[in-house]
C-alpha cells in the first residue's frame, strides 16, 4: 500500500475511508430492517448484535485477509489505551468542564487540578491517582450533568447565590422538591426561601434523599412548609448513632525491662 496525506480537517478527502464508513452505516439500517427493531434491552445486547453482523461481514474477505497476514511482520500485542487523559481545574462552582460539556465533582476538589480519563462512553475523575467518581459521558456540545450533593455544600453556605445559579434548574432532584421551594417562596421573600430550601436540599444529601422527599409529601398534604426543621423532625432529625464511651488504655512499659537483664554465663 502507498501511504498518502490529506488536508487537516478535510476527513471527506479520504474516499475509501469514507466509503467504507457508509457501506457499514448502510449494512447496519438493513440489518435493522430484517431485525424488525431497533430496541435493545441493554448496551451489550446491541453490542453483541454489532459484532455478529460485523463478523458476518467480515467473512467474506477472510481469503484475501490470510494472503495480507502471510506477508504481515508481527505486531505487539501491547492493549491500546480506551481513553485520553486531561489534567483539569476544579472551578469555584465545583464543576469542570471536559469536551465542551460540564460535570459537577466533589466541593472537596474546588481549587484543586483532577486527571480526567474520557472513554467513549464515561468519565472517570481521578485526583492523587485515586479514582473519586465515574460517570457516563456527554454527547454534543454545550451539555451539563450536576449533582446537587456536589455543590449543596457550597450553596448552603451562600444562599444568595441561588437566586443566579447557572445550573439551578438541577437543584431540585424531583417535582416533589420544586413544590417544596415555590411553597418557601409564597411566604418569605426569596433569601430566605432560598434558605430554608438549601437546608432542606442538604438534609437529603447529608441522609436519605427519599425519606426527605417522603417527608415534604406528607407536610405538603397536610399544610405548608415553613422550615428545614418541619421536615428534619419527620426522617428522624438526621440524629447520629450514640458514640460509645471507652476508658483509655494504659500502656505497661515494664515488661519492657526483662529484656535489659542480661543472662548469665554472657558478657555484657
Amino acid at each position: 500500500m502507498t501511504p498518502r496525506t490529506i488536508t487537516i480537517g478535510e476527513k471527506q478527502q479520504n474516499g475509501d475511508v469514507e466509503a467504507l464508513n457508509g457501506a457499514l452505516k448502510r449494512r447496519l439500517k438493513q440489518h435493522l430492517l430484517l431485525r424488525g427493531s431497533s430496541d435493545f434491552e441493554s448496551v451489550s445486547q446491541y453490542e453483541s448484535w454489532l459484532s455478529a453482523v460485523i463478523e458476518k461481514a467480515n467473512r467474506l474477505r477472510t481469503r484475501r485477509l490470510n494472503e495480507e497476514l502471510a506477508v504481515m511482520t508481527p505486531l505487539s500485542n501491547e492493549r491500546l489505551p480506551e481513553f485520553i487523559e486531561h489534567d483539569v481545574r476544579v472551578n469555584s462552582r465545583s464543576v469542570i468542564r471536559v469536551k465542551y460539556n460540564v460535570y459537577s465533582v466533589p466541593s472537596r476538589l474546588i481549587g484543586e487540578t483532577v486527571r480526567v480519563r474520557i472513554y467513549d462512553d464515561r468519565i472517570e475523575v481521578y485526583y492523587a491517582g485515586e479514582l473519586q467518581l465515574s460517570f457516563d459521558r456527554l454527547l454534543g456540545r454545550h451539555g451539563h450533568r450536576i449533582n446537587y450533593r456536589h455543590v449543596i455544600w457550597s450553596l448552603v453556605r451562600k444562599p444568595g447565590a441561588f437566586r443566579l445559579f447557572k445550573y439551578r434548574q438541577d437543584m431540585f432532584p424531583s417535582p416533589t422538591f420544586r413544590k417544596c421551594y415555590d411553597g418557601l417562596s409564597r411566604i418569605y421573600e426569596e433569601r430566605k426561601a432560598s434558605l430554608e430550601y438549601l437546608r432542606i436540599l442538604h438534609l437529603a444529601a447529608s441522609t436519605v434523599e427519599s425519606e426527605v422527599e417522603a417527608a415534604i409529601e406528607l407536610i405538603l398534604e397536610t399544610g405548608s412548609i415553613k422550615t428545614m426543621e418541619q421536615v428534619k423532625s419527620l426522617v428522624g432529625g438526621g440524629n447520629r448513632p450514640e458514640t460509645l464511651s471507652m476508658a483509655s488504655f494504659k500502656v505497661d512499659l515494664s515488661c519492657y525491662d526483662a529484656l535489659l537483664v542480661c543472662p548469665q554465663g554472657v558478657a555484657s
